[in-house]
């Protein structure tokens, strides 16, 4: 999805994410994502059947054992393993399947189109919520969005940090 205005509306309003494969290791990608959207406000819910808690956030071992409304499903898994994790977003009610930088798995993405779903692939969304919302141009990267005002996008202000 290269969209900019969905990926702002989703980032903007899917404030609950669960984060299939995040990793206790602080080295891991899964881990610096996850802890980026902890620190900008976002609920996070680790998913990995290995530990019991990450990030200070009880962790689950699949998706169906979360006890609350999930909004964001984020695939940190290898492409192989997208397709069931699919399905267990679309039945637990996720609104958006997420796959991120080098997942991608067409068929899961269009079941999870099919189903009503917001999904996004082969993007990280911690460098997609920095990007649109301003946490990247400081360091000079160039995110293709130049504005000297604060941002609004079909009526929706960005997450407060």
């Amino acid at each position: 999805m290269d969209d900019l205005d969905t990926l702002r509306r989703i980032l903007a309003t899917h404030r609950t994410i669960a984060v299939v494969g995040l990793s206790a290791d602080w080295f891991r990608p899964s881990y610096f994502a996850a802890k980026y959207m902890l620190d900008h406000g976002y609920t996070v819910i680790p998913v990995n059947p290995k530990y019991p808690e990450i990030l200070g956030c009880k962790a689950y071992a699949s998706l169906g054992e979360i006890p609350v409304k999930v909004d964001m499903v984020d695939v940190f898994r290898k492409p192989a393993d997208v397709l069931p994790i699919a399905r267990e977003a679309i039945a637990i009610g996720a609104r958006c399947l997420w796959q991120q930088l080098g997942v991608k798995h067409l068929e899961a993405d269009a079941l999870a189109r099919a189903a009503g779903l917001d999904s996004v692939m082969d993007r990280c969304v911690k460098i997609e919520h920095g990007r649109l919302f301003g946490g990247l141009g400081w360091a000079g990267v160039d995110t293709k969005v130049i504005s000297a005002k604060r941002p609004r996008w079909n009526g929706i202000l960005p997450p407060a940090a």
